[in-house]
């Protein structure tokens, strides 16, 4: 359970006369207090053992060590095949810790490092022990209905948290207690307290070592999905505890018409059972009950427990309450008691809106006057008079008319949810040692649903050419309701009414939900792009992640701009700009970094307040439909975004001729971008941003720095096994390192390990799809046959899927056909140059109607500055190359497109020009 959940506990300070030189070892945010207050009290960190960062983003105690100086060191393991590593163990003992300080380390530390320190080494744990040793511990606590909680502090030994006690602290366990309220409310600002004061008693010499008794000891594994099925054949206690016990992993689960269904949010009913209707269970005493509350389930004693979702095989989660649910619900019918309390509220809002004579059903809040300060006070005035509701200021803009406030008030009372809980029909796969679950539905106006027309395709895993699911095939008649979702949500929703800030806070919650789901999300992106799997967590999502939060940031700082204009007497006017969203907004997303374009197109466009209906490539929609089940979860409104898969010609066309759509982006061939281009203008001029094809020049001098010259040049070609817009699609090299640097090339492709995406050690992934492989052979062929000399590669690797071997062409004049078109595949296309001809091969380079990137390798910087000024890209790259941020902006000249993704250009907006002229009495 990760303890990043909780809040900072600080310890108060108080004066100890001894101190101790400590090490660290361990992670995460219950580290980092009890560092920050083993520091305040004076003792001397000399050194944090931590692990390595994830993502680029290091643990919260290396954080706040690497602050404060202290030295830090970030082991990935302490042993191999049980064997300590002689150099880790000779690292650690180099600080000279006297006492080994260990809060909740999830790696196993040698016994040599553990009994190293003069004081050895203590060790939090989270239960009494000797009771629930092992990794599940406050689990089985509440799976065994323990009447009390707690956790010990104790020395280390060689056995599974045997060793003798310093101190415990224990707490009662109430009767719907949580894994996550235990951990909050008292083991973990408890814990850092009791951490502080057990490293206190051994500095003071007073620290007892009371050796674990054997009479109640426990040691219960972590549990598996196969052993959690709950027996009903018992109290209903027992079966709360069971299924409290394994909420979220594995997951309690029961059967119902034959079908494993599992519980979540279990709590003892008590008072009144509501009323519900009858569900038949295995195995049960009698039925349960599907009420307006959840799923009520009895105990042999009669007594009964209600359970909040529910679970199915297929991975949907949906409210227990909607089991047998369908539709929307209408207007809630009040009982007197509400219509009491409706009574109460409307002399709230007259005390508040004293302007106004009555308050009708149908007045607005913000129209009659209101303004964010009277937001509070309502919401305060309505706790203290109504108490047990707990409204939110968010509640008084999502409902600002009386008649609705009164509503989502009432839902709120009765525990009702004003939102549909998101029901999501899940494909599922056990891969990459996880289960990932994908919806496969359109996403329109907040629903997954299939397409009008029931139509559904295949979507293949290049590594194997196997079918990962099928996926809905989007119509028209889809496009137009997913436009008039949008439009909807920009003309009447909360998204362009929203404060800024609290538009840039969701897009904040909703990059942290991509980075909780990075890794499946990650693992998805490679069994259906190809993307070898650690490059998929770096780039294709990392980035996706970084560009949320870039733009979350821009919410609130799009500005206009006033203009000095002559004046003419005796007025006097001010003008201004104002930048304000489009509309909807079209987004048509490539296959080659399917998440990463989504995110580079999508996030700007939310930023400036517009709506958004997405295409994903057809071959490569799952990341996209993912994305959509998260922007739910983070709370985006309905009918801001909506995802419709399917072909181009189709749905893609249909977006670039539709009246209601404001912009419209597109990745993808120049042929393809010039027919987007005619239709948005023939349709309604709506505004269109391009990123085309691209023949990248790459310009490698004989004074460069050669081992890196071979290592980016590789990288300029092969990254994304050359499915890359900025590929250098052809390197210009000087003539005196010609034959060396192909040599080189050459030794460094026969080490690249080609292979299943999702090996770690894999260099070389898939083609995206059959077809692409195909066309690259095809252009291996046609490059043999005008006369280019094949150095290597250019074949189909013998194996499943459609792995395309690296490959390299040399003597390619200019005048040949893989000199000028793109392959977008790893074909390495070489031409040389005469030395020191650096107008010719400029000349040479920039002979071409692309112009997305470009490259040059020299040491000498004056050269360099005079060829990147004049090589005709949007992107120049000196001594580096495929270096992108989110800060920077990108995008090409000529048949390359025009428009610019990231950094500040790109928000969509309208930008007007308001005059103000000065009003006199």
């Amino acid at each position: 359970r990760s303890p990043e959940r909780s809040t900072a506990v600080r310890c108060v300070s108080r004066y100890y006369q001894n101190k101790l030189r400590l090490a660290l070892i361990g992670q995460s945010l219950f580290g980092q207090e009890v560092y920050a207050n083993l520091q305040k009290q004076g003792h001397k960190v000399v050194g944090v053992f931590t692990v390595p960062d994830k993502d680029g983003k290091a643990d919260p105690l290396a954080v706040a060590a690497e602050k404060d100086g202290t030295p830090v060191f970030k082991f990935p393991r302490w042993r191999v095949k049980g064997k300590p590593i002689l150099e880790v163990v000779e690292t650690y003992k180099s600080v000279g810790a006297e006492l080994n300080v260990l809060p909740f380390c999830s790696q196993f530390i040698p016994m040599n490092v553990i009994d190293y320190p003069i004081h050895g080494s203590i060790i939090y744990h989270p239960s009494i022990l000797p009771l629930h040793r092992g990794a599940s511990a406050i689990n089985w606590t509440l799976i065994n209905g323990d009447k009390k909680a707690g956790f010990s502090i104790f020395w280390a030994d060689d056995g599974l948290d045997t060793g003798p006690i310093l101190l415990q602290r224990e707490c009662p366990v109430e009767p719907n207690d949580t894994v996550d309220t235990l951990y909050n409310r008292f083991l973990f600002p408890e814990g850092i307290k009791a951490m502080v004061e057990a490293v206190q008693l051994i500095a003071d010499g007073k620290a007892p070592r009371i050796p674990q008794p054997e009479e109640g000891a426990s040691y219960e594994g972590i549990q598996k999905k196969s052993n959690a099925k709950v027996n009903l054949a018992q109290p209903a206690e027992a079966i709360h505890n069971w299924i409290r016990g394994h909420d979220k992993v594995p997951g309690a689960w029961i059967t119902i018409n034959g079908q494993v269904v599992t519980l979540y949010g279990s709590s003892l009913l008590s008072g009144t059972v509501p009323t519900g209707q009858a569900l038949e269970i295995e195995e049960a005493s009698q039925p349960g009950l599907i009420t307006n509350k959840g799923l009520v389930l009895y105990g042999l004693d009669a007594k009964a427990i209600l359970v909040k979702n529910l679970q199915f095989e297929d991975g949907k989660m949906i409210p227990a309450a909607k089991y047998f649910s369908t539709g929307e619900s209408s207007n809630l019918e009040l009982t007197e008691e509400e219509k009491k309390m409706a009574e109460d509220i409307r002399g709230i809002w007259k005390g508040i809106l004293s302007n106004i004579p009555k308050i009708e059903d149908t007045t607005d809040f913000f129209k009659s006057g209101a303004a964010s300060m009277d937001v509070v006070r309502l919401v305060e005035e309505i706790k203290q008079k109504c108490g047990g509701v707990q409204l939110q200021n968010e509640d008084v803009y999502m409902a600002t008319v009386f008649q609705d406030f009164i509503q989502m008030f009432v839902r709120k009372l009765r525990g009702e949810d004003t939102q549909e809980e998101l029901i999501v029909d899940y494909a599922t796969k056990d891969v990459n040692n996880m289960t990932v679950t994908m919806p496969y539905q359109c996403f329109i106006n907040g629903k997954f649903e299939d397409a009008e027309n029931g139509k559904m395709y295949d979507t293949i895993n290049p590594t194997d050419g196997s079918v990962i699911c099928k996926v809905s095939y989007a119509s028209v008649a889809d496009v137009d309701k997913a436009v008039a979702a949008a439009k909807e949500a920009f003309d009447s929703g909360p998204w362009g009414k929203m404060n800024p800030r609290d538009r840039g806070r969701l897009l904040y919650k909703l990059a942290d939900l991509m980075e909780d789901h990075q890794e499946e999300l990650a693992t998805i992106e490679a069994i259906d792009s190809g993307a070898v799997y650690t490059l998929a967590l770096k780039t294709h999502v990392g980035m996706s992640i970084q560009t949320f939060r870039y733009f979350a940031g821009w919410c609130d700082k799009i500005q206009g701009t006033t203009i000095p204009i002559n004046q003419a007497r005796p007025n006097h006017n001010l003008t201004f700009t104002k930048k304000e969203p489009l509309g909807v907004c079209a987004i048509v997303i490539p296959w080659n970094y399917p998440l990463m374009m989504l995110a580079w197109k999508s996030a700007a466009c939310l930023a400036a307040g517009n709506t958004l209906v997405l295409k994903p490539a057809q071959v490569t929609p799952l990341t996209a439909l993912k994305f959509a089940e998260l922007t739910v979860k983070a709370g985006i409104p309905k009918g801001v975004i909506n995802i419709v898969p399917g072909s181009g010609g189709l749905v893609g066309q249909r977006m670039a001729d539709h009246p209601d759509i404001r912009k419209l982006g597109f990745t993808g061939s120049t042929p393809i971008g010039k027919q987007i281009m005619k239709s948005c203008a023939v349709s309604n001029l709506k505004k269109v941003s391009l990123e085309l094809g691209g023949k990248s020049p790459l310009i490698i001098f004989n004074d460069c720095d050669m081992d890196k010259a071979v290592r980016m040049g590789m990288s300029s070609v092969f990254f994304n096994k050359g499915e890359n817009c900025i590929a250098a699609g052809r390197l210009f090299v000087e003539e005196s390192i010609h034959d060396e640097y192909i040599t080189r090339v050459v030794e460094e492709i026969k080490k690249m390990k080609i292979g299943d995406p999702l090996d770690r050690s894999t260099d070389h992934g898939p083609q995206n799809h059959k077809a692409h492989l195909e066309k690259l052979l095809e252009y291996c062929e046609v490059g043999k046959k005008e006369g280019a000399t094949l150095v290597y590669g250019g074949y189909q690797v013998d194996r499943p899927g459609f792995f395309m071997a690296p490959t390299v062409f040399t003597n390619v004049e200019d005048h040949m056909f893989i000199a000028k078109e793109e392959s977008f595949g790893p074909v390495m296309v070489v031409s040389k140059f005469k030395d020191g001809d650096i107008d010719g091969v400029l000349k040479r380079a920039n002979d071409t109607e692309f112009g997305l990137a470009s490259g040059v390798f020299t040491r000498d910087i004056n050269k360099a500055m005079y060829v990147s000024e004049r090589l005709e890209a949007g992107t120049v790259f000196i001594n580096t190359y495929n270096k992108t941020d989110v800060a920077s902006p990108f995008g090409g000249f000529k048949q390359s497109g025009f428009g610019k993704d990231l950094g500040e250009e790109p928000p969509p907006f309208k930008n007007s020009a308001v005059y103000f002229s000065q009003l006199t009495a």
